[in-house]
């Protein structure tokens, strides 16, 4: 039986996986909104688009449940329709269709006009920089690139995204100033690879310039970079990252490992010394920079030996931020003709060991803040505290600054001076100052 409480002709957008796919269901959702339509996200509607990841096994499985989830909801009538686009449609789409017939269509990754036009939608060429954020209204990722072309042994991603597709300047400037006129004050840089941002286009790197650029940007006060591929980093960001405050003193450098063999069978393009010696720059030309990375563990072939090195490396580093992944075999990729012969458990207690480590290094170094005082964005309120971050603290994944409620009042979305009072592994407590 149909329910009769339901919003006919309502777009419920569903996002799963990363910041990538949270910035193409805001792109939907403003193409949807200019064509005049009424969409949600994750919220009720009679229609439902869910953008899915097909990254690795964990985040496969949750959206095949979620597109079941939703499949199932159809057939009892609570949603007149479902359409899949994303990662996973993009890899399994035969599959999908196969296993899965009562989805009303799959889309993949680069089929946003075909999608748009079985939503009753047109797609507009001349919306550049138009999304309906779904964000807290103080930032917003800001996709600069599409795709790669490194040759990782491990990674699905060029299968799914394509070759590395930079965006001009020009259409990037556009688009920060809109969101500033919005009340943007964050930009989040992301793309598969900010490293290899213009090469496609100007046949150089030019993150500094693009940095540069958004820097002049009214009512952006924060930049921040994600995913900056290791080889071939273009240094003259650091230069621009000391020149210009509004870049903050963070990035994101997935380093995946250490040990040499492990990143010559990865085929990640470097070694223990190269990545060392640019870690080494970082801190010399940065010195307050915290740098995030994320590691994986249990890649075949990782001996005791690796792991070793690995966890003595994490050690020496003391990184600021860190994430811990364990390897998961994906199909068509390089690596998948080697044998997956690290166990299961294996690789969890190698994660475990490395994320019990990284935990004793986030306490300490957040020890060192206390009774200091830093420049916090309030990003909302949760039970009896304000939640803000520090520029070295990007949103979902860092450290938070929480700021009791009862005893203080903090505007959500602005900035304000703190004093850390209390720190825990992956918490700071915090007093407002003058």
């Amino acid at each position: 039986m149909r329910t009769k409480t339901r919003k006919k002709n309502r777009i419920n957008v569903v996002t799963l996986g990363c910041s990538k796919n949270v910035y193409d269901s805001e792109v939907l959702m403003g193409q949807l909104k200019a064509s005049g339509k009424d969409v949600v996200h994750e919220e009720e509607g009679n229609v439902v688009v869910i953008n899915t990841c097909g990254f690795i096994d964990n985040a496969k499985e949750e959206s095949v449940n979620t597109i079941l989830d939703f499949v199932e909801r159809k057939n009892r009538g609570e949603v007149d329709q479902v359409f899949v686009s994303g990662c996973l449609s993009e890899r399994y789409k035969p599959d999908l269709q196969e296993e899965i017939p009562d989805v009303d269509q799959y889309f993949g990754t680069t089929e946003l006009p075909s999608l748009l036009k079985a939503l009753g939608a047109d797609y507009k060429h001349e919306l550049i920089g138009e999304r309906v954020t779904t964000t807290p209204k103080n930032y917003a990722y800001f996709k600069i690139a599409e795709g790669c072309d490194r040759p990782c042994s491990f990674c699905a991603i060029p299968l799914m995204r394509g070759g590395h597709k930079s965006t001009p300047i020009e259409n990037l400037v556009i688009e920060a100033e809109k969101l500033a006129s919005n009340g943007v004050k964050e930009l989040i840089l992301i793309a598969q690879d900010l490293t290899y941002y213009g090469l496609d286009l100007y046949k150089k790197r030019r993150l500094a310039d693009l940095l540069t650029e958004l820097c002049k940007v009214d009512g952006i006060e924060w930049i921040r970079m994600h995913y900056a591929f290791p080889t071939g980093f273009p240094t003259d960001v650091l230069d621009v990252m000391n020149a210009e405050p509004k870049v903050c003193n963070y990035l994101d450098i997935p380093l995946q490992h250490i040990s040499t063999p492990v990143l010559k069978s990865m085929r990640r393009g470097t070694t223990f010394e190269k990545t060392n010696a640019l870690l080494e720059k970082f801190r010399e030309q940065v010195p307050d920079m915290a740098i995030r990375t994320t590691l994986i563990v249990g890649y075949p072939g990782e001996t005791q030996e690796d792991f070793d090195i690995l966890k003595q490396w994490v050690i020496d580093q003391r990184f600021e931020r860190m994430g811990c992944f364990t390897y998961s075999h994906e199909e068509n990729t390089h690596a998948y003709k080697l044998e997956d012969d690290v166990p299961a458990d294996v690789k969890q207690e190698r994660a475990n060991e490395i994320m019990e480590i990284q935990s004793q290094i986030s306490w300490e170094l957040n020890q060192e803040k206390i009774g200091k005082q830093f420049k916090v964005m309030i990003d909302r309120k949760r039970g009896g505290y304000f939640v803000g971050r520090t520029e070295f603290d990007s949103p979902d994944v860092d450290n938070e600054v929480l700021i009791d409620a009862s005893e203080h009042y903090c505007s959500v979305g602005e900035f304000v001076n703190v004093e850390i009072t209390a720190a825990e592994d992956f918490d700071l407590y915090a007093v407002p100052v003058a």
